[in-house]
């Protein structure tokens, strides 16, 4: 499992998820304090979009774009503390 935490995305960095992104209204309708993006298989993305929506108050949503047959990614969209809650958590899970 990947994960990258971004603080302050740049509106390309929107943009770009936007395009990817299943839901619109979630990545283009605001510029959040951080993006955490979490990459594995699907059954560890559903896993850990789990664990972020019961450790923080974050959106969660699927990127589109990576081999869905054995690579998948979730983009995680809050404020900087709850986004950085979230990814911790999923990191304790997942090196347990």
């Amino acid at each position: 499992m990947k994960i990258e935490f971004i603080k302050s995305p740049s509106p390309a960095t929107m943009n770009i998820l936007a395009r990817r992104s299943t839901n619109r209204e979630i990545s283009g309708a605001r510029k959040p304090g951080a993006v955490g993006l979490v990459q594995g298989s699907l059954a560890e993305m559903i896993s850990a979009a789990d664990t972020a929506e019961k450790a923080a108050t974050v959106q969660v949503e699927e990127i589109m774009g990576i081999c869905p047959q054995h690579v998948a990614m979730i983009a995680i969209y809050g404020d900087i503390a709850a986004v950085e809650c979230s990814l911790k958590a999923i990191s304790e899970k997942f090196n347990d």
